[in-house]
């Protein structure tokens, strides 16, 4: 999530703002938004319930309960997604972080412009992630903030406003890092590791935080509210607002799979790291946002990923004749790089990573 400089300055052409097109109640969409009829997203498989996404309960894990464990190691190697319960952030957290994330987004064009998402970076308020003139966009707004190291920060992409909006973070933040460093000793417990692998491999690890606003869409058969993409990250863990409308959908056996979080669970997914550490045994999933008609969605992302200085590879231990090293090692910084640099396209950032037959 740091700055990356480049050169020469690319050319977005003009980005309407999501919301300030939905205040004039359009009735047809900017082509920049309408998606190829490829692209398109066709009804979704629907799911019986929320409970069909594998459900981690983190007070199991930290007692030891073996069981937990297993569905676990399920849940990352069958959904590479699950729901966390029992997490152990306070509601009025989750409800402080919603409150004040809103509020932004709610704030008046203008103040919000104060903080701009230069092109090519994904850092500030804006759409990352657009390298061209004639990319297609994402009927979202984004807003992403570097929290971890202190180094990734751009003190002038805090706001001023709403009141407590940087303090709010900073607290969030605090405590979802301590749900990301314990989920990360059981799930190295799941694959018969060490469990403080991780902590120890990563070093100093780089979070960032990202809120997505998407607005109703007149017409959702024809945009996404996010391109499909897997996450460059180890972990990822997404609140969904109170209320939003069901926009977060997975590629499960080639089906759009609709994921409804449970009221205060948090969502997690497995990154692209976790894959290459794990030799592809953990695997990161596509996944995509869409839109609904007349509810909005608010969703906060708290990317978790090692020090840019790590150097990352297959853990030997997972390595052998049955399953051959699938990825190369390389430097965590580069890859960071690589994938903010480049519009999300699947899983095609990954190929940076693979070893190629």
């Amino acid at each position: 999530m740091a700055p990356v400089p480049l050169s020469p300055p690319i050319k977005v052409g003009h980005i309407d703002d999501v919301q300030e097109l939905r205040k004039g109640k359009p009735t047809t969409i900017p082509e920049r938004f309408v998606r190829d009829m490829t692209e398109r997203p066709e009804p979704a498989t629907a799911l019986s319930s929320p409970t069909d996404i594998p459900i981690i309960d983190l007070s199991k894990l930290v007692k030891g309960n073996k069981d937990e464990i297993l569905q676990l190691a399920t849940a990352c190697e069958k959904w590479g997604f699950f729901q966390v319960i029992n997490h152990e952030i306070e509601l009025s957290l989750l409800e402080s972080i919603e409150k004040v994330s809103k509020e932004f987004f709610m704030l008046p064009v203008e103040e919000k412009l104060k903080y701009p998402m230069a092109p090519g970076t994904v850092q500030g308020y804006g759409q990352a992630f657009v390298f061209s003139e004639d990319q297609k966009l994402d009927w979202c707004n984004m807003f992403a903030l570097g929290v971890e190291p202190h180094f990734i920060r751009n003190p002038k992409l805090w706001p001023t406003k709403p009141a407590k909006f940087s303090e709010t973070v900073d607290v969030y933040s605090r405590e979802v890092r301590k749900v990301c460093e314990n989920l990360l000793k059981y799930i190295a417990m799941s694959l018969g590791l060490r469990q403080d692998i991780f902590e120890e491999m990563f070093g100093v690890a780089v979070q960032a935080i990202r809120m997505n606003y998407y607005p109703p869409c007149p017409r959702p058969d024809l945009v996404l509210g996010l391109s499909p993409h897997s996450d460059g990250s180890a972990l990822t863990v997404l609140q969904q607002g109170k209320g939003s409308s069901v926009g977060l959908q997975i590629l499960q056996n080639n089906r759009w799979v609709p994921v409804q979080p449970i009221p205060t669970a948090l969502v997690i997914n497995i990154g692209d790291t976790i894959e290459v550490l794990t030799n592809g045994k953990y695997k990161s999933v596509e996944h995509r946002a869409v839109t609904h008609k007349e509810k909005d969605r608010l969703s906060i992302v708290t990317f978790y990923a090692p020090s840019y200085e790590v150097e990352v590879g297959p853990m030997e231990e997972l390595v052998d004749e049955n399953s051959p090293c699938k990825y190369r090692r390389y430097n965590h910084g580069e890859y960071s790089k690589h994938y903010v640099t480049n519009k999300l396209e699947g899983k095609k950032s990954l190929d940076f990573a693979k070893i190629q037959a």
